[in-house]
């Protein structure tokens, strides 16, 4: 299995000593045409005014677009049977816009530089709404190499991000082992990243719970589990010219999704007990589980898939003791090809991660998941063994096929995503927030996130999910 620098969306947790138990649920696995009424079995709830917006998932995502809206004087549901759950449980949480670049993604560069920009602001509004710390850190991380080969590569990345205009050190291996002496002596070299930071997504989350309490955010503690479309959309493609190759028939897709939602908006959701949540605006923020929220014309469902990754909790000693801290800051390494990142927190715990497992929704922890993230921990920090292992947990993360998130109006009027963050959920949730609050409110996009609407894979859409899906079974 490869393993990730990330991990992310909801899974399985386990304390060690414990048995790991499931955390979503399952969704139909197909959308059929749009729903133009409320079935028999659907009854509509009572005693409480329509909500504005109705956000279907409850991870940090969904909870920031929630905190946001309600912020700007919309009333807001948030719809999720855990909420406060999801990525957040799993998720490492480092704040890396510099050391998470990779080739032919400098187009999401942009987008994480300006959420990493908006942090501390972000951190300190936050911390003061809710009386709660998110465990924001500005610490720095340091990306280190163990061999030759792992040297290379780490040399190509530096060169990369210095082509971009980003702030990055080449250190030798010496200098590396004198920033943390916990580090093993076959460290190569390494770069120091003053600016890639971290929070912790568990503390993130909770407080996002109750800054949404306090700005007067309801939730339904239930599933969703059909989108209600209302309008007269069209039963069939509409009139077509010849369909000759792929131009053609991503053309022929386009007009399709075009005569299923014209005249048709989404009108809020199902939940598991047939209660309907009408809402003047939907946002789908359930990450790959979006791809499976029936109701939602299959042109238009986001391609999103699960990429699964294991993740360790260990406790390190006092970093008041006579040794020092265990590690002062967050270190990622390239060991043998693959790439592991060790994550001190200020409470002492050590988050070590990550697998990247294309195992459909499955979240078990392996045993060799497990033994080879110590493995590799092991070489990099021998001291890593003698520490306890508190928890491991398995979580998905939903990956895009540009690896980059889907945010903002789908071509079903009132229907919105905010999915498909992949590696950098918890970097991206100030920039999400912000952006889905002012299109929530105003209608507008703003330009930082106007590259990454949903928009851009109109046409392709179906066979893309289909084919992710594939994946994924």
């Amino acid at each position: 299995m490869r393993r990730s620098s990330t991990a992310g969306a909801a899974g399985t947790t386990a304390a060690v000593g414990t048995t790991a138990a499931h955390g979503t649920a399952d969704t139909p696995d197909t959308a059929g045409p749009p729903v133009t009424s409320p079935t028999a079995a659907v009854r509509t709830g009572s005693g409480t005014p329509r909500p504005d917006v109705a956000v279907v998932g409850g991870g940090v995502i969904g909870l920031v677009t929630a905190w946001r809206a309600a912020q700007r004087g919309l009333r807001t549901t948030v719809v999720d049977p855990e909420p406060g759950g999801g990525a957040a449980r799993v998720a490492a949480g480092m704040l890396a816009a510099v050391t998470e670049l990779h080739y032919g993604e400098e187009a999401l560069l942009a987008l994480n530089l300006a959420s990493s920009a908006r942090y501390p602001g972000f951190a300190a509004e936050l911390e003061d709404a809710s009386g709660q710390e998110i465990g924001y850190r500005p610490c720095g991380t340091l990306a280190v190499a163990l061999d030759a080969d792992d040297r290379a590569h780490l040399r190509e990345l530096h060169a990369l991000q210095r082509r971009c205009g980003l702030d990055s050190q080449w250190l030798t291996g010496r200098e590396c082992r004198r920033l943390e002496p916990m580090l093993s002596p076959s460290v190569r070299g390494g770069l120091r990243v003053d600016g890639d930071h971290q929070a912790d997504p568990r503390r993130l989350a909770t407080a996002l719970l109750l800054a949404c309490e306090h700005a007067g955010v309801t939730f339904r503690r239930a599933s969703a589990v059909r989108l209600s479309v209302t309008g007269a959309g069209a039963e069939g493609p509409g009139a077509a010219g010849p369909v000759t190759g792929r131009a053609g028939a991503r053309a022929a897709r386009a007009r399709t999704a075009g005569a299923r939602t014209a005249g048709a908006r989404a009108a809020g959701v199902v939940l598991d007990d047939g209660t309907a949540v009408e809402a003047g605006q939907t946002v789908l923020a359930t990450g790959s589980w979006a791809s499976r929220m029936a109701g939602v014309p299959r042109e238009l469902l986001p391609p999103v898939r699960p990429v699964k990754g294991q993740v360790l909790r260990l406790r390190m000693p006092p970093a008041s003791g006579p040794h020092g801290p265990f590690l002062s800051r967050t270190v990622r390494a390239i060991v043998r090809g693959g790439h592991l990142y060790l994550v001190p927190r200020a409470n002492g715990e050590l988050v070590i991660g990550a697998t990247s497992e294309e195992m459909g929704w499955d979240t078990t922890v392996t045993a060799g998941g497990v033994y080879e993230l110590l493995r590799d921990a092991h070489e990099l920090t021998p001291g890593v063994t003698e520490l306890p292992l508190t928890e491991t947990s398995a979580g998905l993360r939903p990956a895009s096929p540009d690896n980059a998130p889907l945010l903002g109006p789908t071509a079903l009027a009132d229907l919105h995503l905010a999915t498909g963050h992949h590696r950098n959920g918890v970097l991206l949730t100030p920039v999400t927030g912000d952006a889905m609050g002012e299109l929530l409110a105003g209608g507008e996009l703003p330009e930082p996130v106007r590259p990454f609407t949903p928009g851009r894979f109109e046409g392709a859409a179906a066979p893309a999910t289909a084919r992710a899906l594939s994946l994924s079974e």
